[in-house]
């Protein structure tokens, strides 16, 4: 909410409007006085990394009465305040709506009661409301993801991972309670990113007899040799009948029939605090300018809106629109009607991953799963699941060590339902992965496809695996072995393969940026007086530097895509030198790590620490591989099991499709694909086809999605730049899907 609060006052003070806050929520606005206040730049400095929200939050009966709303609307009239943004859940929505539908009636009494002149009541003659979602449920209709939810998801997996230790050592069973009374994302979501062996959502009730079913899969778990169970309890979870299902009446029948030690957590309030993650703070940032642009291109006719998230790009929705469906959902919960695609999406492809039922008929087919390229988060999640969706299939799995080396010298193995468990939240790659390309070793590479029967290949990695299955499709003219289907799944931090807007990995990075800026900005600003030079990865793509920078609150970001020379340096430098006046005295410069060959880190840390001597002094970080390390974060775990159960799925329908006189042999264009998010769908786009979106010299795609946003960075920073509003977001209608 920080981000969003930040980024709505920067923008609105930008755009030449005067900015309040009202503290405590509609309470404050009852109360008028000291809860609104004028809001100034420094105001909203250090606050991006902050949970919550600094302006307070109430829920307040008062304005739930005409006479309560009566007080809102005198106080706002006062100040002359006609704009109104509004950061909450469907119920903040609602009041919001009301109020401004009631508003020409409010003023009339306000008059007749003498509390406001006509002239005051005429200059407020009409209120805009924009809203914008935060809520940890996402469970608001018309957008991917709620401001709020995704940190709450890492507080759960950081639970969930540490629980899984012990769980593991002692052999237990874990119940994890969490929130969602009436939306069970963030238990399908956690599901789907643990592994865990049972969830129970409001949406979807288990079927009756679901008690000896859960025992049954409790204990064949164990009997294949798992060291513990986990199960995910959404807190509004019910049977068929309606009547909940709770965390102990689980444990209760676990350990009276099965007899295993049991444990349960009930997470509560730990979901709703802490730092927030890199993608709620951008997520925030960018609604915030969005909400300032809809208020200032509102007029009376304008329906009050919602600004939300469709994909990677900012829309706009009828908030009444978005609230009635949200409403006849709760009513509608135990009909099974889903109206996020996205969620019956998750919910499918958990019930397939989460428990292993193979088919009678084995399908003779072998599929090869390798990494490439530089390792990251959330490679061996994609594996997991590429393994499991085939085992479902009928296929027969084996992983390829070492990349496309481990295949020219034969390191290929079986690779079953078990030996897979756990890997979503290990970091790294498991089989091992190598940046070699296969060009010197076709020859190999051919032997060891036909040596081992392989019919189709998953390849999971960067840049390298784009390049390299191009040359393993080249190479289909001499040698048939390579005239099989083969997929390749984006896979690293850099997020810079063509086809695709986000990389498996590149979230687990751009956190791990994100929280040790937030470090250093905290020890600058005790130090007082200090400018932070840091490098981040990348290559020659500027998405971390550039998204880190939205999510720390950087003053720039350096990187190739943008060029810059000695001017840009000289601006950047006197803008620090200003900001130093103020009482924000601490500055944070991102570079990329291949921005520019001579304006090297050094460099940059050595004329910033020339022309700010007497002003400010500098320190230089450079963050190195720390940033392919760690666990995968939830957004990582989740996109990474869907895009590696959809390449099996997509590899099994092309098999069938490339079957001739009993034999695999595919050579046209799109039996070679790579599997990217686009916008807000999971497409296959034949390699030959991106080739013209290459830039294969700085191995970076031509056109990138996320430069767009570029600069709503640099205003946030107070650089006094143009804002491009040519893509112009106007107002859409909620398709809602129903199901007969």
């Amino acid at each position: 909410m920080n981000a969003a609060v930040r980024a709505t006052v920067r923008v609105g003070l930008y755009t030449g409007a005067k900015v309040y806050f009202v503290h405590e929520g509609y309470q404050g606005l009852v109360d008028g006085g000291e809860n609104i206040c004028p809001a100034t730049w420094e105001s909203v400095s250090m606050m991006l990394q902050l949970g919550g929200t600094v302006i307070g939050s109430a829920r307040c009966k008062d304005f739930r009465t005409r006479e309560g709303r009566m007080k809102a609307a005198c106080n706002l009239v006062k100040l002359g305040i006609t704009n109104l943004c509004v950061i909450g859940g469907d119920g903040s929505l609602t009041g919001a709506n009301q109020f401004r539908t009631e508003w020409s009636g409010l003023l009339d009494d306000l008059v007749r009661a003498g509390k406001i002149t006509e002239e005051g009541a005429k200059k407020s003659s009409h209120l805009n409301i924009v809203g914008m979602v935060g809520s940890i449920d996402n469970d608001f209709c018309g957008t991917d993801m709620t401001i709020g939810t995704d940190s709450a998801l890492h507080r759960i997996i950081e639970v969930v991972d540490a629980i899984a230790t012990t769980a593991q050592s002692h052999q237990r069973t874990f119940i994890l309670e969490v929130m969602g009374r009436h939306c069970g994302y963030l238990a399908l979501v956690t599901a789907l990113a643990c592994g865990a062996d049972w969830v129970f959502i409001p949406e979807m009730p288990p079927d009756d007899g679901w008690e000896n079913h859960l025992c049954r899969r409790l204990t064949d778990q164990r009997t294949r040799g798992s060291r513990l169970n986990v199960i995910i309890v959404a807190e509004g979870a019910m049977s068929r009948d309606g009547t909940l299902i709770t965390s102990d009446q689980i444990k209760k029948l676990v350990t009276d029939s099965l007899g295993f030690d049991t444990r349960t957590t009930v997470l509560g309030h730990v979901q709703r605090g802490g730092t927030p993650s890199a993608f709620d703070r951008i997520l925030g940032s960018r609604m915030g300018v969005e909400a300032v642009m809809a208020l200032l291109e509102a007029t009376p006719d304008t329906p009050a809106c919602v600004v939300s998230l469709s994909g990677n790009q900012a829309v706009r929705l009828p908030l009444m629109e978005c609230v009635q469906v949200v409403r006849q959902n709760i009513f509608f919960t135990n009909t099974s009607d889903f109206t996020y695609v996205s969620f019956e999406n998750n919910w499918n492809t958990y019930k397939l991953l989460a428990h292993i039922n193979p088919p009678d008929v084995k399908s003779n087919i072998n599929v090869a799963i390798m990494n490439i390229g530089a390792p990251c988060a959330g490679m061996n999640a994609a594996v997991r699941a590429a393994v499991r969706m085939g085992i479902i299939q009928g296929h027969s799995m084996l992983a390829v060590h070492d990349g496309f080396d481990g295949l020219a010298h034969g390191q290929v193995e079986p690779i079953t339902w078990t030996s897979v468990s756990g890997w979503t939240g290990k970091g790294g790659s498991a089989l091992g992965t190598k940046r070699t390309l296969p060009a010197k070793l076709l020859e190999e590479i051919s032997h060891n496809i036909a040596k081992f029967n392989i019919h189709a290949l998953v390849i999971i990695g960067g840049f390298e695996a784009y390049v390299g299955a191009l040359e393993l499709v080249q190479a289909r003219e001499k040698y048939e072995e390579m005239c099989i289907p083969m997929v390749v799944i984006p896979a690293t931090v850099s997020n810079n393969v063509p086809g695709s807007d986000f990389s498996i990995g590149a979230d687990t990075a751009l956190n791990t940026i994100t929280s040790t800026c937030d470090r250093i900005k905290q020890s600058a600003a005790g130090t007082k007086r200090r400018v932070f030079i840091v490098e981040t990865m990348g290559g020659y793509c500027g998405y971390l530097a550039t998204m880190a920078g939205l999510a720390a609150g950087a003053d720039a970001a350096y990187i190739f895509e943008e060029k810059f020379n000695i001017k840009d340096l000289q601006v950047n430098v006197e803008h620090l030198v200003e900001k130093m006046k103020t009482t924000v005295k601490r500055g944070l410069i991102l570079r990329n790590e291949n921005c520019n060959a001579n304006y090297t880190t050094d460099l940059i840390f050595n004329l910033y620490s020339e022309e700010g001597k007497g002003v400010f002094d500098c320190r230089k970080n450079v963050l190195g591989h720390m940033q392919q390390g760690g666990t995968p974060t939830p957004f990582d775990r989740n996109f990474a099991t869907k895009m590696g159960a959809k390449s099996v799925l997509w590899l099994t329908d092309k098999l069938r499709e490339c079957y001739r006189h009993g034999r695999i042999f595919a050579n046209s264009q799109d039996s070679a694909c790579l599997l990217g998010m686009r916008k807000r769908a999971l497409t296959f786009q034949p390699l030959n086809e991106l080739k013209e979106d290459t830039d294969f010299e700085h191995r970076i795609p031509k056109t990138q999605w996320w430069l767009k946003i570029r600069p709503i960075m640099k205003i946030l920073a107070k650089y006094d730049i143009k804002l491009d509003t040519s893509e112009h977001t106007d107002m859409e209608h909620v398709i809602q899907k129903r199901r007969p």
